[in-house]
C-alpha cells in the first residue's frame, strides 16, 4: 500500500479525519483544500484530530492549496473527493490531468455524486462511497472527530455494481479509518444515506441547533419524519432497493416507511453527540453556501420528474433558500415556520 499515491481532495472535517487515518497507516497522502487558512495551518503545524475519548492525534501533513495542484506532475492512484457536492464537477476536472488510466476517483461525500464523477473521468474510474462519520471543524488545522474509528463505517461500490480489484482496494484503504464493506448496488446504498440525511440536514440547521437538540423542539421530529416518508416513497418510485446500512442486517429492514424513521433513529443514537452540528449548519456558521440541492432540493427536483408530491421537503427547502438569500437567519424562531409544513401539507 505504501507505494500507492493518494490524494484527499477537500480536507474539511470528514476528509481530514479520514485522511489522517491514511497517514497514520503509512500511506502516501496529499491533502488538497480550498480554505487558505486551513492549508497554511496544516503546512505550519500539521493536523490535530481530537477524538471522542478526549485524546488527540497529531499528523504531519503534505497539504496543498488548490492553486498548487498545477505544479504537480506525478499521477495519483486514488483520489478521494470530500468537497461539497456542488464543487464535485470542477474539482474532478481539476484533478483529471493527474490521473492515469487505472486511477480511481472515489466520491467520499453525501449525495449522488457518482454520476458527476463518471461524466468527467469515465464510469470505470468512478467509485461511490457511503460514509458514516461525524466531525466538526471550526479552527483551521484542528478537527473534532465525534465518532471513533471503531464506530465509523463505509460502503463502497463501482458505478455498475461490479466488484473490481479497484473497488476492493478502495475498501482496503478506507478500512484504516473504519469498517468498510462493498455494495453491488452503490446507488441504492447511497440512497439509504440520503434518506437518513433528509430529516436532519436542513431542519436542524434552520433551527441553528445541534441535531440532538433540534429533535427535542416540539413538533420538529414530526416534520422530520414526514420529510423522511416522502423521500422513502420517492426512492421506491425511482426503483431503489432498500438495503441495510449503519451496521443493520437485512432482517432489520422493514418493508415500509418505518425504515426511513429507523435510519434517523440510528443517526441520533450512533452518530450524534450533544454538540454535533450537521454539515449545512457548519457551512452557514462559516458564512458559506450549503448543499441544499444535494438533500431536500434533490428530493424536490426528483419528485417533480417522477410526479411524486414532496410538499414537506418543498417547505423545508424554501426556508433554507430564504436563509441563503438573507431573508431569514437560522434560529429557534424558525420552529413555527417548520411546523407549518404539517399544517399545510399533513397527509
Amino acid at each position: 500500500m505504501s507505494d500507492q499515491k493518494i490524494a484527499v481532495l477537500g480536507t474539511g472535517a470528514n476528509g481530514a479525519s479520514i485522511g489522517a487515518d491514511f497517514i497514520r497507516a503509512g500511506i502516501d497522502v496529499t491533502f488538497i483544500d480550498q480554505w487558505p487558512a486551513h492549508v497554511e495551518a496544516m503546512k505550519a503545524n500539521g493536523l490535530t484530530v481530537r477524538l471522542p475519548d478526549g485524546s488527540e492525534e497529531h499528523s504531519v501533513v503534505n497539504a496543498l492549496h488548490l492553486c498548487e495542484v498545477a505544479e504537480l506532475r506525478d499521477p495519483f492512484d486514488f483520489v478521494f473527493v470530500s468537497t461539497k457536492t456542488y464543487d464535485t464537477r470542477w474539482v474532478t476536472q481539476l484533478i483529471e490531468p493527474l490521473l492515469h488510466e487505472n486511477s480511481i476517483v472515489a466520491g467520499l461525500q453525501n449525495g449522488m455524486t457518482i454520476d458527476t464523477v463518471a461524466e468527467v473521468v469515465g464510469e470505470h474510474r468512478s467509485v461511490g462511497v457511503v460514509l458514516g462519520i461525524a466531525a466538526n471543524m471550526f479552527t483551521p488545522g484542528v478537527i473534532d472527530r465525534q465518532i471513533p474509528r471503531e464506530g465509523t463505517w463505509f460502503t463502497v461500490g463501482s458505478f455498475n455494481g461490479t466488484v473490481t480489484p479497484q473497488v476492493e482496494a478502495v475498501a482496503q484503504i478506507l478500512s484504516h479509518a473504519g469498517t468498510a464493506e462493498i455494495s453491488t448496488d452503490i446507488r441504492s446504498s447511497k440512497w439509504m444515506k440520503l434518506i437518513a440525511n433528509i430529516p436532519e440536514m436542513l431542519p436542524s440547521a434552520i433551527l441553528d441547533m445541534p441535531l440532538l437538540s433540534a429533535v427535542q423542539v416540539p413538533g420538529i421530529r414530526k416534520v422530520m419524519d414526514e420529510a423522511s416518508r416522502e423521500a422513502y416513497s420517492l426512492a421506491l418510485k425511482a426503483g431503489i432497493t432498500m438495503l441495510p446500512i449503519f451496521g443493520k442486517t437485512s432482517a432489520e429492514v422493514p418493508n415500509n416507511y418505518q425504515y426511513a424513521l429507523d435510519l434517523l433513529d440510528a443517526v441520533l443514537e450512533s452518530f450524534s453527540l450533544p454538540d454535533t452540528r450537521v454539515a449545512v449548519l457548519q457551512d452557514w456558521m462559516k458564512g458559506r453556501r450549503a448543499e441544499l440541492d444535494a438533500f431536500n432540493g434533490y428530493i424536490v427536483t426528483l419528485g417533480q420528474q417522477f410526479g411524486v408530491p414532496t410538499p414537506v421537503n418543498e417547505h423545508i427547502l424554501r426556508i433554507g433558500q430564504d436563509i441563503e438569500n438573507g431573508k431569514l437567519t437560522p434560529g429557534i424562531q424558525n420552529a413555527e415556520l417548520m411546523r407549518e409544513a404539517l399544517l399545510h401539507y399533513s397527509h
